[in-house]
């Protein structure tokens, strides 16, 4: 049903005019007509890409989990209230608050328009601090443009509008099995990242889209010319070259880097993350502020996290070495300020490597020529801009999706170095082997302090003590 001026829907709004239409739908100003005053307010109007019965109930049920989410978010203060959702004539409908003012289109978008670079931080700010709030009940908005983020004229605060997830009614698809799937990603060209394209968006896909129109407002470029001549996106890394179009400070331009980073993995984690970052501007001085904890490729997950793949068969000599005579070293790395003490019969490799940032492992000896597995410890240092508890579920949520069988049995908190940590227990495989595996880490100064434990189960519980002294030991300066 197409909608006309003075149509009513739902019993009582009244479509005032028709304020813009795409591919997801249409959207109307109207007037509550049973409310004092007839307020006006934002009618949004779906439909399903098809009436079978089958897409009509999936779409339904979507329609109604995403409204309930809409409800809950739309307690913020700057996010528009839910006022009605519901479903007539086979087709579906949201009734928004309705917010005067402008979207920062006017702002950055104007012919030759450059915001300068204190104004392009205050409105990253602006619009991270509401997204921080939408990030903690872990939705993504999935349509971050220009366009969707208004200027309330009341008290000139930045509002999120036009949440995307409602929009999945629209694309979908059902096969005669009731399956589900989407024909098309949620999203807007210039400002949608490549997992979201693939239709496997993440929170960091939002901070993309942030990044991207902070990169607007500093260059004037608007997103869908960033392949012209002017500013060009890398083909061999998909990184955006937008540095050599205007001065910028290190700081800044490391942040925006960071935020649009191809590999969402890379990216700063949730708005949270960012907003810690660009505090640290009027902190730091003008030096180049590293990108957040990367993880690595599935190749190269075990050594970013230290869990490498060994197993060792313990005789008396080993057995010895958990004892209370045993002697301790101490190895040092003034560069990272960092101390731990070691049984001085452990092996030590250093410098092991500069992109997973590990500094040391501590190698137990081999016992016999036939023992081709050996416990390690590993410490490494790598830059993370996140919070201690957005930490761990990274790490978490990274294990599970690399390591295909691993299970974590335990997460808790913990002290490292005198300072609030996070520790995990999980259960890995090599091949045949069963390894049990313990991780413990804290941040200081955006860093990630990271301590491994790995080995077969059946050895685990005997190095145990020994491990504990060792990470007990373990100092920041």
């Amino acid at each position: 049903m197409n909608l006309i001026q003075d149509q009513t829907i739902g019993g009582r709004y009244q479509i005032l005019t028709q304020l813009g239409q795409g591919g997801f739908g249409t959207t109307f100003l109207a007037q509550d007509m049973q409310t004092a005053g007839n307020p006006q307010c934002i009618v949004k109007h779906f439909k399903p890409l098809s009436t079978d019965a089958y897409t009509l109930k999936e779409a339904k049920r979507l329609f109604d989990q995403e409204a309930i989410i809409l409800q809950t978010l739309g307690k913020h203060d700057q996010i528009p209230q839910l006022l009605a959702y519901f479903q007539e004539n086979q087709e579906f409908y949201l009734v928004e608050e309705f917010i005067p003012g402008h979207d920062i289109s006017q702002e950055i978008l104007p012919l030759g328009k450059r915001l300068s670079e204190a104004e392009t931080i205050k409105l990253l700010k602006e619009i991270l601090e509401v997204l921080a709030f939408v990030h903690q009940y872990n939705v993504i908005h999935l349509d971050l443009k220009p366009t969707n983020i208004r200027r309330r004229q009341l008290d000139n605060k930045i509002v999120l509008v036009d949440f995307g997830a409602v929009k999945q009614i629209t694309t979908q698809m059902i096969n005669s099995q009731g399956q589900t799937s989407f024909t098309v990603a949620i999203g807007s060209y210039g400002y949608i990242p490549s997992e979201q394209a693939n239709r496997t968006p993440q929170l960091s896909s939002d901070i993309y889209a942030v990044g991207i129109i902070g990169i607007q407002a500093l260059t004037g470029i608007n997103p869908a010319d960033f392949n012209s001549q002017e500013l060009q996106t890398n083909h061999n890394t998909g990184e955006i070259d937008w540095r050599n179009q205007i001065q910028v400070s290190q700081q800044l331009g490391e942040i925006l880097d960071t935020m649009v980073l191809y590999d969402f993995r890379q990216r700063y984690p949730t708005a949270t993350s960012v907003l810690q970052a660009l505090e640290m501007l009027d902190k730091t001085p003008d030096t180049v502020i590293q990108k957040p904890l990367q993880i690595a490729p599935r190749q190269k997950f075990f050594m970013s996290v230290g869990i490498t793949a060994v197993v060792a068969t313990m005789s008396l000599w080993l057995l010895q070495l958990q004892t209370h005579t045993q002697f301790f070293l101490t190895y040092q790395d003034s560069s990272y300020g960092i101390k731990i003490k070691y049984p001085e019969s452990w092996k030590i490799q250093e410098n092991l490597n500069s992109i997973t940032q590990e500094l040391v492992i501590f190698i137990l000896p081999k016992t016999s020529d036939e023992n081709n597995y050996q416990e390690l410890l590993t410490v490494s240092v790598e830059k993370f801009y996140g919070t201690l508890k957005e930490s761990q579920d990274l790490f978490s949520n990274e294990i599970k999706d690399t390591l295909s069988d691993a299970t974590i049995i335990n997460t808790s908190e913990t002290t490292l170095a005198k300072k609030q940590a996070n520790q995990l227990i999980f259960i890995s495989k090599d091949g045949k082997k069963n390894l049990k595996n313990l991780q413990v880490w804290t941040l200081k100064d955006n860093q990630a302090y990271v301590i491994t434990y790995s080995a077969g189960i059946e050895d685990y519980e005997r190095l145990l003590p020994t491990i504990e002294k060792m990470i007990e030991s373990f100092e920041i300066n």
